[in-house]
């Protein structure tokens, strides 16, 4: 071969690789994200919203290899706003919970309460973990009803987000900020069966209560699959919104709560012995740990230290404050006196009913929920309670589950787009109109749901196991008959 063909050919090998080099470079620069993209990534977590969004071309889809190092990273100041929120929402159960419902039982039964409260805690806890979060927020059944089972043992629960609900926050802090709903979730129910159920019934009831009812009624309106998520499936068949738990929290305990109580019957000696609170300082003490506890419950469903949160901080405060006033001036006019009692009952009662609309109505709103929370739930607790003769103990049918399905109905009525832009999405032809149809029908389906679960559940075990302890029992108390302990030694 000529030396002038050799060089030829050795150019022409030389040009291909520079040729390749070149596009090769340019391919490699291509999947660089701009500086624009870069910096909204950053952007996105100061509003909380997705960092892959100026990624997406106009198909919805990101180019393999292009990337932010923001993506996939949790941001540190959402998961300490949820971190302190998970903390507060704990802290409403224990202790403010077991002080709450302590105080209002007999001083023979303040062990059996605060048992229950601490019970449920653990019980929750392992059931959670095994597959509660799982059948919650799973979603590889692709079912309304109930989630699937990826997520159980905590499989992939690990510190990068789940950005089906959250771009910035560590899956399992997530997972721990909703445990902690699902912990005090069954914990309620406890005040209307208080002093007459066995713990170890308590224990087994919750546990069959919360595959049959709290893990569907929680999927169905949270998880991004939901038969009634109105914000976040735009395929839900119920388009109804529920901010921080009305219907999957207070609804469903206090409905339950009712139908246990009735199956149960009332407390020996109901109506015929005084059965007052042995310690109303224990009552007041629990009322004021569950309304700092309720800013974690409510503004921490917000998800982020936003403008949301904000205002869910603003109209909790609100209504828990009217609805206290209000059901002092309703206990006023009916007896003549404003009793301590009365005022605990009206702040949880304001609480209870502002927890579906609090990230969803403005403050105006916020008021005249706390005035109707305040009236309904007391005349339920005073005056229906009486006609009927059901011996809800402690009041957690008249204020969970009047309270929740009250404001559950009035979020319908009250929530705006001005207050949350997360409705101007699935919901915009319904908010301000025909929203409260949706919140009704949800409504029916928590009823259904918590009503008939909770009379299978309780049948069975009554028949298998039994509910309440003997007479003798219940009389001396479940304090030293269940834990063999006494709350106090004098």
């Amino acid at each position: 071969m000529k030396l002038s063909s050799l060089i030829r050919l050795g150019t022409q090998a030389l040009c291909l690789g520079a040729i390749s080099w070149v596009v090769a470079a340019n391919a490699a620069a291509a999947q660089e994200p701009s500086l624009e993209q870069r910096i909204a990534g950053l952007e996105a977590y100061l509003g909380n919203g997705d960092p892959t969004a100026t990624l997406k071309n106009d198909a919805g889809e990101i180019r393999k290899g292009l990337t932010t190092a923001s993506v996939g990273i949790p941001g540190p100041a959402h998961n300490v706003w949820l971190m302190v929120s998970t903390a507060l929402v704990l802290f409403m159960t224990l202790p403010g919970l077991a002080l709450f419902y302590g105080g209002l039982v007999r001083s023979k039964n303040v062990l059996s309460v605060l048992a229950q409260c601490l019970g449920i805690a653990g019980l929750v806890t392992i059931l959670w973990w095994a597959a509660g979060y799982s059948l919650v927020f799973g979603k590889n059944l692709a079912s309304p009803v109930i989630g699937g089972l990826e997520f159980s043992f905590f499989q992939g629960v690990t510190s990068a987000p789940n950005t089906d609900y959250a771009f910035w926050i560590s899956q399992n802090v997530f997972s721990m900020f909703q445990l902690t709903f699902a912990i005090i979730t069954p914990a309620l129910i406890v005040g209307a069966i208080a002093e007459r159920m066995k713990f170890s019934a308590v224990l087994l009831f919750v546990g069959a209560w919360m595959f049959i009812v709290y893990f569907p009624l929680a999927h169905m309106v949270w998880g991004s699959t939901g038969l009634m998520n109105g914000v976040w499936n735009a395929d839900a068949a119920i388009k109804s919104i529920d901010f921080a738990g009305g219907t999957v929290v207070h609804m469903s305990s206090g409905w339950s709560a009712l139908v246990l109580a009735i199956i149960l019957g009332p407390r020996i000696g109901l109506g015929k012995e005084a059965m007052p609170p042995h310690s109303m300082v224990l009552c007041m003490v629990g009322t004021a740990i569950l309304w700092v506890g309720w800013y974690g419950f409510n503004a921490g469903s917000a998800l982020a230290a936003d403008v949301v949160a904000a205002n869910a901080f603003c109209t909790t405060t609100l209504a828990a404050g009217v609805a206290a006033f209000a059901w002092s001036v309703a206990e006023y006019f009916d007896k003549g006196k404003a009793s301590v009692l009365g005022l605990c009952s009206g702040v949880v009662a304001g609480l209870v009913t502002i927890t579906p609309a609090a990230g969803f109505v403005t403050s105006g709103s916020a008021v005249l929920i706390g005035i109707a929370a305040g009236i309904v739930p007391w005349f339920f607790c005073t005056r229906v309670k009486k006609w009927f003769k059901y011996d809800d103990a402690l009041d957690t049918f008249g204020i969970h589950a009047v309270g929740g399905t009250l404001g559950a109905l009035l979020t319908g009525v009250f929530a705006t787009t001005e207050v949350n832009g997360a409705l101007s999405t699935n919901l915009a032809n319904l908010v301000g109109k025909d929203l409260y149809v949706e919140q009704l029908k949800a409504i029916a389906v928590t009823l259904v749901l918590s009503i008939v679960g909770t009379a299978v559940i309780a049948h069975v075990i009554k028949s298998l196991f039994g509910l309440r302890p003997t007479p003798e029992a219940e009389r001396e108390g479940l304090d030293v008959n269940d834990h063999e302990e006494k709350g106090y030694i004098y």
